[in-house]
């Protein structure tokens, strides 16, 4: 089931190119009535008749190379679309046949000179049908199919979510690492809670926090200090001015 990707998308290409071919051969041969066009058939191809064909493969071509690259929900809902896209082909193909007259009225309208679909009937005598219309509704027919068995079998696919995932989490972890912190109570809490002194900074950081506790200390131990052996000599200096 794993294999089966590559499977898949290789069809997958060659139906929308199965698509596109029925959209270049001609469809219809209408043969005109003698004196009311220039000529007296009329080969309308697929452009003619089904101008929405190339779209729609050219729709399809991309949706499958897609998948090989899509995740598992995205490649589901390009299965679903392709479900869509070849509805479109069949659809179209069956009402080109239905009506091969109506399908080709702008081809036969530029040879007889008319536009008005009555007018158009009016002209033709008889509609000879090629085997083309069928293989572009077999090609929409087996695209419904592809994207039916996509549905079922994507899941075992690998897809490039772990890989890219990674990637783009580890630059993401870059990202936070390289960008500076706004320092904050909650951000200097979790340092601490990590076990990281939030007044270092780095190391040059680091040095002055210690050189600027250290003159600050000092100052008031300094003064401290004047202070008790300023007392110390008054007292001495009383002691002998009251001694005998």
């Amino acid at each position: 089931m794993r294999r089966s990707r590559p499977i898949v998308v290789v069809a997958g290409l060659l139906v929308a190119g199965v698509v596109m071919l029925a959209w270049t051969q001609t469809w219809f041969t209408v043969h005109l009535h003698a004196g009311d066009a220039v000529t007296g058939t009329v080969d309308a191809d697929g452009a003619a008749v089904v101008p929405s064909y190339t779209a729609l493969a050219i729709a399809s071509l991309a949706l499958f190379l897609a998948m090989t690259i899509a995740g598992r929900v995205l490649r589901v809902v390009l299965a679903l679309v392709e479900v869509l896209l070849g509805l479109g082909v069949v659809v179209s193909g069956i009402s080109a046949l239905r009506d091969p007259v109506a399908a080709a009225r702008g081809a036969i309208g530029q040879v007889a000179g008319v536009s008005d679909l009555g007018a158009v009937r009016r002209v033709v005598t008889e509609v000879d049908v090629t085997p083309w219309p069928v293989v572009g509704i077999v090609g929409g027919v087996l695209a419904m199919a592809l994207g039916v068995v996509a549905v079922v079998v994507q899941r075992s696919w690998p897809g490039p979510s772990r890989k890219y995932g990674a990637a783009t989490a580890g630059a993401a972890a870059d990202a936070r690492a390289s960008a500076p912190v706004e320092r904050d109570a909650v951000v200097d809490w979790d340092d601490l809670s990590a076990g990281v002194d939030p007044t270092t900074l780095d190391g040059t950081a680091a040095a002055d926090d210690q050189g600027g506790t250290g003159g600050a200390v000092a100052g008031p131990v300094g003064d401290d200090t004047v202070g008790s052996t300023r007392r110390r000599s008054d007292d001495d200096a009383g002691a002998e001015r009251g001694a005998p």
